[in-house]
């Protein structure tokens, strides 16, 4: 039976006890712990009581952001005098008071295929990422490139759009500051740049708010994404053109596989959008340094900075369209938009030849040779080389009167005959004769002149020596009589 039913019947511990099967003690005991459980319960309060409406006030002033750590000096110096453990307690609680009525919650993203693309810059390493995703279909395009300027995003935003196959409805970017002119009222105004390019692909600039990540989300994890999955396994990147091939190669990966928030392949999915992307307009708008035109010299070359590139010498006296990037020249047939030439960007005074755009191998030295003019000159050069040698030399030693020396040889020739005179004429070259005497002089020996060989060489190989008669060994050999067979033998 119940002990406080049993004393609420009978009114005394004895009777109750009895009726339980227990002692008196027991009954009191127990009576006497319901009535200390009835009566209300003294409020011995916190020891952090005195601090409460300070921290709710900081609380409120810093949005919910001040840590416990920076607020208990201000407490101990109010008068707190427990335990920064206790304290910490304190400012938990009213945080969560706090965002209990300034909560963050926020509906989720509904995309609507065809709508909205949207773009971010990322960095790692010195090396820029610019990341665009498609909100419907989670079609994911990355690129690289050395600069975040506005020309390099345009360029890739076209790329990204060649991509696609089409362009959406809007393109919402983060306030980036190569596309930013100015804010009012906390809305960004796009540079006239920017607004010429969304008119020409037929989209409508966007931009996020400031500190506003539910909005710019999705791309910004995609920028992690690609730092993760991408940049990091393969750095160093020392050539972006490999960097954005490795970057295909990765979107084309990511894109073949079940995204985790659709449970779709992006790539299937975008076939479907596609249809509802606005078209890729005829024409592709210059974006960047504005392309120049050069017309092409007698050198075959064009001059671009101070400084001389080829092209192919089949457009000497044409006019062809120069294209520039940070490092590279390209030039371009107007009309067809045909790439001529490619060159790496040289400073100022410098040339970039390439022996390919010429019709004929470069020579090993500059062509010097005569050309003559007067009959004497025309006849003297018909001796052949050996008469352009000679007269090369004799005008680098200083031959004043050299036309006068040609006549002057001319007419040995006439005397000695044409084979005497060139033979003459390379003897002259070798030794460095340059005057007509000298060739009179070694027409005068009849091609006997001594010839100086170099030293060392054997005397054998320059003179002939008469041949003498010899005799073996076995003419000095030693008989039995103690002779030789020396004296027996004549010696012719």
């Amino acid at each position: 039976m119940d002990v406080i039913a049993a004393y609420e019947s009978v009114g005394t511990f004895r009777g109750a006890a009895e009726l339980c099967g227990t002692t008196h003690k027991t009954v009191k005991r127990i009576v006497e712990a319901r009535q200390r459980a009835e009566e209300p319960r003294k409020d011995r309060g916190h020891n952090y009581d005195a601090v409460a409406d300070l921290v709710a006030e900081r609380v409120v002033k810093t949005q919910g952001r001040i840590s416990a750590k920076r607020l208990l000096p201000a407490a101990r110096a109010a008068g707190y005098a427990g335990s920064p453990r206790n304290f910490r307690r304190l400012v938990a609680d009213a945080k969560q008071e706090w965002r209990r009525d300034h909560h963050r919650g926020r509906r989720p993203g509904v995309w609507l295929p065809g709508e909205t693309l949207l773009i971010d810059w990322g960095m790692l390493a010195g090396v820029h990422v610019f990341c665009a995703v498609l909100g419907w279909s989670r079609f994911r395009f990355v690129r690289f490139a050395d600069n975040e300027k506005a020309a390099t995003t345009f360029d890739l935003l076209a790329e990204c759009f060649e991509v696609l196959g089409g362009v959406p409805q809007v393109v919402l970017a983060d306030r980036m500051g190569c596309l930013k002119a100015g804010v009012v009222a906390n809305v960004v105004v796009p540079t006239p740049d920017y607004v010429r390019f969304a008119t020409h692909y037929s989209f409508r600039p966007d931009f996020c708010h400031a500190a506003d990540p539910q909005s710019k989300g999705m791309v910004e994890n995609l920028v992690g994404y690609a730092k993760k999955d991408l940049m990091v396994p393969q750095q160093p990147f020392t050539d972006l053109g490999a960097a954005n091939d490795a970057a295909e190669v990765w979107c084309t990966e990511v894109n073949a596989a079940t995204h985790s928030e659709i449970c779709a392949v992006p790539l299937d999915r975008l076939q479907a959008e596609r249809e509802l992307l606005r078209p890729l307009p005829s024409l592709r708008p210059e974006v960047g340094v504005k392309a120049v035109s050069r017309k092409v010299d007698r050198l075959s070359c064009i001059r671009f900075g101070s400084a001389r590139y080829s092209v192919p010498c089949r457009l000497i006296g044409q006019q062809v369209t120069l294209t520039t990037t940070a490092t590279t020249l390209a030039v371009i047939a107007p009309l067809t938009g045909e790439v001529l030439a490619e060159h790496t960007l040289v400073g100022p005074g410098g040339t970039s030849i390439d022996d390919t755009h010429y019709d004929r191998p470069r020579p090993d030295r500059p062509s010097r040779a005569p050309r003559p003019r007067t009959q004497a000159e025309k006849d003297f050069c018909a001796l052949g080389l050996v008469a352009e040698a000679f007269l090369v030399g004799a005008a680098a030693a200083g031959v004043s009167k050299l036309g006068s020396e040609i006549a002057d040889i001319l007419a040995l020739g006439a005397a000695y005959g044409e084979p005497a005179l060139v033979a003459a004429l390379e003897r002259a070259v070798t030794y460095r004769r340059w005057r007509a005497a000298d060739i009179r002089s070694i027409l005068a020996t009849g091609g006997h002149g001594p010839t100086p060989r170099p030293a060392g060489q054997p005397l054998a190989d320059v003179l002939t020596l008469p041949s003498v008669p010899t005799r073996s060994l076995d003419a000095y050999k030693i008989t039995k009589a103690g002779s030789t067979t020396l004296g027996q033998e004549p010696l012719w």
